[in-house]
This record gives structure tokens, C-alpha cells and sequence, in this order.
């Protein structure tokens, strides 16, 4: 019960940093939250929770704000936006993969502590950052497209939740095969019954987030940001 409630609050506490990013400064603020945010998502998968008696990474969350930031900044800005902040976050992946893995390399000195839970936390990164990577750039690439023809289709203001929602949920699914397959499927700890679970509730998560998302860039929309 803890951690759906604490989830909960989890769920606020981002959809309220994003909002306050993007209201500090604007598109500029959007690209920075990319950036962030797919570096944390990548952090975060590495730790499975208990959620309502299924089991489930983090990182969902924070990764379906990734989503919201690019479908928001097609609605305002259009798709050459959109997927200048999907490079944004191919270039933030890789960079902090190749400096992690580097930084890992030094020999510690003897006092060192930290080394241990670097290794547990960034071992991981290569095979975590090749899934999401691939992910990545197929879900989002995807989103941006699916996004541009639902606008064409349903181009009302009050059409945007069918925008957000139609677009996120066919790219999210994709995100998530992509994603579990590359980076679970077949590593130790993750047998093919837990494999299922987090693929199924990595992808419900990431749906209910999408759906709850819906008045938050509502609002976004409506916002006076820096250069918009």
C-alpha cells in the first residue's frame, strides 16, 4: 500500500517539475527536461518495485514525460521541434553511457565507498542504454508522426487529448517491447514470468501516466512561457 501511495506522489511531483520547468523557461525548458529525464528514466529502470502485488521498474513515469514534452512541443512549435528534442535525447543517452562507462574505469583509491554502487547502478547502463536507445528512437520517431497526422486529422484545440493519447499509446507499446526485449529478456534475475510482468505493467504504467498526463498539457498548452 506504501508504494501505490507513494506512487501517487511521485506522479504529482513530476507532472509539477515539468510544468514548472516549462514555465521557467520555456521551449529551451522542454529540451532540458529530455535531457533529464532520459537520463533518470535510465537510472531508475535498474530498481524493481512491488506495485498493488505486480511487479515493476521505475523509471515509467518519468520516461512518459518524455512523451509529453515532445507532443507539447508539436502542438506549439510543430514536428521540426518535436524531433529536434528526440535527437536532444538520443545525444543526452549516449553521452552519458560512454561517460559513466569511462568513469567506472579509474581504480579507486582504498577509501573509496563509492565504487560499488557506481558498478551496481551503471553496470547495467550499456545493455539499458542499447535497449532504450533502440527504443528510443523508434517509439519517439513514431510518436512524432503519429502525433503530426492526428493534428492534420483532428486539428481542434479540444481535440488535443486525442492527439496525446492516440499517439502515446500505439508509441509506447512499441517503446516497451523494444525496451524489455533488449535490456531483460534472458539476463539473470529476469526470468520469462517476470519478463511478462514488467513488460505488461511497464506498458499499463506508462498508459495510465499517458491518460493522467491529458490535463497537464491542457494546461501546459495554455501557459505564458519564455519564447513561445
Amino acid at each position: 500500500m506504501f508504494n501505490v501511495l507513494w506512487g501517487g506522489a511521485f506522479v504529482v511531483v513530476n507532472f509539477a517539475l515539468f510544468l514548472l520547468c516549462y514555465r521557467l523557461f520555456g521551449r529551451s525548458g522542454l529540451y532540458a527536461w529530455v535531457g533529464v529525464a532520459t537520463i533518470l528514466a535510465n537510472v531508475q529502470v535498474v530498481k524493481t518495485i512491488e506495485f498493488g502485488g505486480i511487479v515493476m521498474t521505475l523509471g515509467n513515469t518519468i520516461y512518459a514525460t518524455i512523451f509529453l514534452a515532445t507532443d507539447l512541443l508539436n502542438e506549439k512549435f510543430g514536428e521540426r521541434a518535436a524531433k529536434k528534442a528526440v535527437w536532444v535525447g538520443i545525444f543526452t543517452l549516449i553521452a552519458s553511457t560512454v561517460i559513466m562507462q569511462m568513469a567506472l574505469v579509474f581504480e579507486p583509491h582504498a577509501s573509496n565507498l563509492a565504487q560499488p554502487s557506481l558498478e551496481a547502478i551503471f553496470g547495467l547502463l550499456p545493455r539499458l542504454a542499447l535497449g532504450s536507445l533502440a527504443a528510443y528512437f523508434v517509439s519517439q520517431l513514431l510518436d512524432v508522426k503519429i502525433f503530426t497526422m492526428l493534428k492534420k486529422a483532428f486539428p481542434k484545440p479540444g481535440q488535443l487529448w486525442i492527439r496525446n493519447n492516440g499517439s502515446t499509446a500505439i508509441s509506447q507499446l512499441l517503446d516497451t517491447l523494444v525496451f524489455c526485449s533488449i535490456a531483460f529478456l534472458g539476463a539473470a534475475g529476469f526470468p520469462l514470468d517476470v519478463w511478462w510482468q514488467i513488460v505488461l505493467t511497464t506498458y499499463g504504467i506508462k498508459l495510465i501516466v499517458s491518460v493522467a498526463s491529458t490535463p497537464i498539457i491542457y494546461w501546459a498548452r495554455g501557459l505564458r512561457a519564455p519564447d513561445t
